[in-house]
């Protein structure tokens, strides 16, 4: 029965989300039960397209990207995949009327990962930017408002600046393995091979400034949802904290973490904040 394969992919999407990022999967377990699986089915689909661009590299990537898509295709035409993460998905699509156009956007900065390594021109990084992070925002507002769409429209902007901070953090986090492993740079009129404390600060002041809009939106939530992304917000605002400590000959030779004890630290203080209504 349909409503069993559901539940297993559902349970699929959850465990990809909890394996693949214990600090992502610990944001989504503080929001609302209402709103949870969705976000976990969201992040499956992601995480699953991000893999196959990044890390198959033994494989058939781009044939297993068409596959991956064309199976997308059918699953929201047919309302089924036989594939766990993208029936999950599907399901969560087709609850919140989130836009074909989103999921477009998404698959086509996959897409490009398989081709295009360094990135010179502004527009270009932008709209790949849109792609990779700032839709998945979006799709998680849609689900955040539960498809009201006057709310959505309210919030969009705010969700797009905190798509593309969150971005900009692991594009500076992974400076190394996005080079050397990937032979990807990011930031245009940026060597990664000359990587200097002026073109840090240059990033940092765009992520600040993308931090500070994004706030505003956070602020606005609904309370189903606020927590769950004050803390994501806070874990990444960490992370960018220690990358502005960070020389920038250290940041490109070595990938910066948040611990796990900071992590519950920062879980607690922001649990305090937000009870006490000053996040």
């Amino acid at each position: 029965m349909k409503k069993l394969f559901d539940e297993i992919s559902n349970k699929t999407a959850t465990g990809i989300t909890k394996k693949y990022s214990t600090s992502f999967s610990l944001a989504v377990g503080m929001l609302h039960s209402s709103i949870r699986q969705d976000i976990y089915n969201v992040y499956g689909f992601v995480r699953i397209a991000d893999e196959i661009v990044d890390s198959f590299n033994e494989y058939p990537q781009a044939e297993l990207l068409n596959r991956f898509e064309e199976d997308l295709k059918y699953a929201l035409e047919h309302n089924i995949s036989v594939n766990p993460v993208i029936n999950a998905f599907q399901g969560t699509v087709k609850t919140y009327n989130i836009p074909r156009s989103l999921i477009d956007a998404f698959l086509k900065s996959m897409r490009a990962d398989l081709t295009k390594k360094v990135y010179t021109d502004q527009n270009e990084i932008d709209a790949y930017i849109y792609g990779s992070a700032d839709v998945v925002g979006l799709m998680c507002l849609k689900i955040f408002v539960k498809g009201n769409d006057e709310e959505y429209n309210r919030l969009k902007d705010s969700a797009i600046k905190l798509g593309s901070a969150f971005q900009k953090v692991n594009f500076l986090r992974d400076l190394k393995q996005d080079y050397e492993d990937l032979n990807r740079s990011y930031f245009p009129e940026v060597d990664p091979t000359n990587f200097t404390e002026a073109d840090k600060q240059h990033i940092i002041k765009e992520i600040k400034e993308d931090f500070r809009i994004a706030k505003i939106g956070l602020k606005q939530l609904p309370k189903e949802a606020r927590f769950g992304v004050y803390l994501a917000y806070t874990y990444y605002a960490q992370l960018l904290f220690k990358i502005v400590n960070t020389p920038a000959s250290v940041l490109k030779e070595n990938r910066v973490r948040v611990s796990n004890p900071k992590k519950f630290f920062l879980f607690c203080r922001c649990y305090f904040n937000y009870k006490l209504n000053v996040a």
